[in-house]
């Protein structure tokens, strides 16, 4: 079990190196190449700080322990809430742009949603089995690029304002992104491998996993990321990169997942499902609780009882 442990760790830590590697590199390149910082921040830096879950679900379905590769879902959207927000909000009240309460929220609330939907063939369809199919997968990678194209609209509206990029030499950045692929690639390996073995000696499912474990480490990128846009109040990214990361995680993460392979979904994580809709939804009406537009610390301290409470529930449930 230690020996598992320690790979697990070793693959976590791959998987974070190596995302930062890639966003570096692919980023400096973009920069080079004249792409603006806004749109580098939308779409480059987002796919990397999402590329640890891609790389786990596609392992994970490839695997086929699709448990997994939902459970990282799920559990990575639910403690970008309540655990990242929630100690972000802790550590410093968020302002939160209007056009990010009427727009991006609701995107994410959709994308919680339309998980519970196709996850549920047997209840809403009659079908014999529960699966995200390659049908649903385009779906989600349709609403996904239609997501892009209104990410890239705003950033001609609003100019070039966005991440500040550092740039290096050609040569550098392209060692960059190839050591990120590599860290991405064998992280992936032993994550979903020792995961799985480490449910097995536990006696605790995949799913428990997926939703524990595997989804705090692969959402690392986004708690660093926030935690520190927090205490140095930039507000924007914070709440901007939980929201967006939840958005890219289900149509981008879970749909080309499901395109590359039909993902089976299990009845028990439908309660998860559920609760990370839920939970988007706590978010939204956050908004308009106490200071309207505003994630104060006693909503943020609500937030991590919350999670407390939702992992309780996990172990309990075994």
């Amino acid at each position: 079990m230690i020996t598992a442990i320690f790979l697990l760790l070793l693959g976590l830590a791959l998987l974070i190196v190596g995302a930062e590697s890639l966003v570096r590199g692919a980023a400096s390149l973009a920069k080079r190449w004249g792409v603006s910082t806004l749109v580098i921040g939308l779409t480059i830096v987002a796919f990397g700080t999402s590329s640890p879950e891609l790389i786990v679900n596609i392992v994970s379905a490839a695997k086929g322990t699709a448990d997994i590769a939902v459970g990282n879902i799920l559990g990575s959207n639910i403690a970008n809430i309540l655990l990242i927000l929630g100690i972000s909000s802790f550590i410093r009240p968020m302002e939160v742009k209007r056009q990010t309460v009427w727009r991006e929220i609701p995107f994410a609330i959709l994308a919680a949603v339309l998980i519970v939907i196709m996850g549920n063939d047997i209840f809403f369809d009659g079908s014999a089995i529960n699966a995200i199919t390659r049908t649903d997968g385009f779906t989600l990678m349709a609403v996904f690029f239609i997501f892009m194209f209104y990410a890239f609209s705003v950033s001609r509206v609003e100019g070039d304002q966005g991440e500040d990029v550092k740039t290096y030499p050609s040569g550098t950045s392209a060692l960059l992104i190839l050591g990120g692929l590599i860290g991405l690639y064998f992280g992936g390996q032993l994550l979903v491998d020792n995961a799985v073995t480490l449910a097995r000696l536990a006696g605790l499912s995949e799913a428990i996993i997926g939703l524990t474990v595997v989804a705090v480490g692969t959402s690392l990128p986004e708690l660093a990321t926030s935690v520190v846009a927090a205490a140095r109040g930039h507000n924007d990214i914070a709440i901007g990169n939980i929201v967006g990361s939840n958005i890219f995680n289900v149509f981008w993460v879970l749909g080309l997942t499901a395109v590359i392979l039909q993902i089976p979904f299990s009845g028990t994580i439908t309660f998860d499902a559920i609760f990370a809709a839920g939970v988007t939804i706590l978010l939204f009406l956050a908004m308009f609780v106490g200071k309207k537009n505003q994630l104060t610390r006693w909503e943020g301290t609500t937030f991590l009882l919350l999670y407390v409470l939702y992992i309780s529930y996990l172990v309990y449930r075994g």
